[in-house]
């Protein structure tokens, strides 16, 4: 009789862990289950990008799993059926210890690929961590806990098969257990065995629900699905062209689009619906990209230079800098200065600055801005919106190592009409009158700007060539190149980068020959 007392206070007593621990390894098991349905349901899904971008301690190891397509796909058919398999099999109590090992070194793999140290974990999903410390790790940590305890204290199938296995045993002589010793109950172990099977069902459910309602797109805890245009795409490598011994792309990433800088007329929210698409990591992201796909310099300006030097720090970018210097009257030489303490590759005199600095007779001050670069052993641009900033520099004999200058044309809907242009205005008018300028033209006399960049033997960086996202990119390229550009900077986010390097390609093999000769 006490006996039986003892062993009904101890059922009574492990009933509460008998459903805790069921709960976690269930819950762990749904987590698994969707990370492993959800790639087996994307088309094409790989972890190409997440293994490639991997900076962790064995990162190398990880790369060489990238770097062969057919250890690639092994790699991936292993990832979706790994996490699909013990999904199922935590959720229905199957080879619980089995799975559970098994899930623990698959997330010990996750944990390395993206430790979360310092710069390490770019590219894993942005969920959080504390010091060492993250969601993975966690989960691993549950998972050997899970391994670590008698499967017959949870509700699951492993119950059934330790049924079957004492039964057959039984039969057979070779389990010498008494009767007394053998299940009081059969059915009660069928049930407590098939306990968790409806909630494959719940999943089924609530997946197909959610299938229906919405794309799921998971930014799974265990992998992460990168968005990355297909760089197979890419028509061939993009040619470069050389200022002062620095080689250089011939398409050049703007950073406007990063910065906020929209010129997007009188929509006023787009400045912010850029910025806050263009997190840090869709920054990171587009660099990444840009620099696959063959553009290797960046625009900048020096407030962008603590996030652009974190990136190359973090993920061994190669990007040069061109970087927009704005001098003051009475300070000339500061933010020039700035520039080459943040190990820019090139800076150059900002355009809307030196636009100023010529309407109000100051162009030996663009001169000395200039000098001082060149004497830091620095090659030094000026830029320029109006052509008569060009024209200013080469009348007092100042040659920069290369111009940075508006050009695009004037057929699309918001250009200025002719009659209303003046120069000096881009950047400065702000009209609310449809035909007085409006942050709508950054070329205002496209053809005196031609005519005159055909004279100057400077290599030539044209900008706006798109006029602001107002004229398309298969124009745009084709219209500053034809007429005498040598580098062209524009804008881009991320999903328009592999595009932008075609069009670029294909246009330079048709402009080759024409007016203006190259000059770099």
């Amino acid at each position: 009789m006490a006996t039986a007392k003892s062993t009904g206070e101890s059922t009574q007593r492990s009933a509460p862990l008998t459903l805790m621990v069921t709960l976690l390894r269930v819950l762990i098991g749904w987590h698994f289950l969707y990370e492993g349905v959800v790639k087996l349901a994307a088309e094409k899904w790989s972890a190409g990008s997440y293994l490639a971008s991997s900076r962790g301690f064995l990162s190398g190891f990880y790369h060489w799993l990238a770097s062969d397509p057919t250890i690639l796909r092994v790699t991936d058919l292993m990832n979706m059926w790994g996490l699909t398999l013990i999904g199922v099999a935590l959720i229905l109590g199957l080879f619980t210890r089995t799975a559970s090992l098994f899930g623990a070194l698959l997330l010990g793999f996750y944990y390395m690929a993206y430790p979360p140290f310092a710069g390490l974990d770019f590219g894993a999903p942005s969920e959080g961590h504390y010091l060492l410390v993250n969601k993975t790790l966690v989960e691993m940590v549950a998972l050997l806990a899970l391994a670590s305890i008698r499967p017959g204290i949870q509700l699951g199938l492993d119950r059934i098969v330790r049924l079957i296995v004492s039964k057959l045993r039984r039969s057979s002589g070779t389990d010498s257990a008494s009767a007394e010793s053998a299940p009081l109950s059969t059915r009660r172990e069928v049930l407590a065995g098939l306990a968790t099977a409806p909630v494959l069902g719940a999943f089924a459910l609530t997946y197909n629900r959610q299938k229906e309602q919405e794309a799921i797109d998971a930014i799974s805890g265990a992998t992460i699905v990168l968005r990355d245009t297909n760089l197979a795409q890419l028509k061939g490598a993009l040619p470069k062209g050389e200022i002062r011994g620095m080689k250089l792309s011939r398409l050049i990433l703007g950073n406007n689009l990063i910065g906020g800088w929209s010129h997007s007329r009188d929509l006023i929210y787009v400045s912010e619906l850029f910025k806050a698409y263009n997190n840090d990591r869709k920054v990171f992201e587009t660099l990444m990209l840009a620099e696959k796909a063959g553009i290797d310099t960046m625009v900048v300006v020096n407030a962008q230079f603590p996030l652009f030097n974190r990136y190359k720090r973090i993920m061994g970018g190669k990007l040069q800098t061109i970087c927009q210097v704005f001098p003051k009257e009475d300070d000339l030489f500061t933010d020039a200065d700035k520039a080459i303490d943040y190990g820019v590759t090139t800076p150059y005199f900002q355009g809307a600055v030196s636009d100023r600095f010529v309407q109000n007779g100051m162009v030996d001050k663009i001169g000395e801005v200039v000098e001082h670069i060149r004497k830091q052993g620095y090659p030094a641009g000026i830029g320029a919106h109006s052509i008569q900033v060009p024209i200013a520099c080469q009348k007092a004999g100042i040659i920069p190592d290369y111009y940075v200058k508006t050009c695009h044309h004037d057929q699309y809907w918001s250009a200025t009409p002719r009659e209303n242009r003046q120069e000096f205005t881009v950047d400065r008018a702000w009209s609310p009158d449809h035909n007085l300028p409006h942050d709508n033209m950054f070329d205002v006399f496209p053809e005196q700007t031609i005519e005159v960049m055909k004279s100057i033997e400077v290599p030539w960086i044209a900008f706006k060539v798109l006029a602001g996202g107002a004229i398309h990119p298969k124009d745009g390229f084709n219209y500053a190149f034809k007429n005498g550009a040598d580098f062209l900077c524009v804008g881009m986010f991320d999903f328009q980068i592999v595009d932008d390097v075609n069009i670029a390609i294909d246009t330079l093999r048709q402009c080759q020959v024409r007016e203006r000769r190259w000059m770099a």
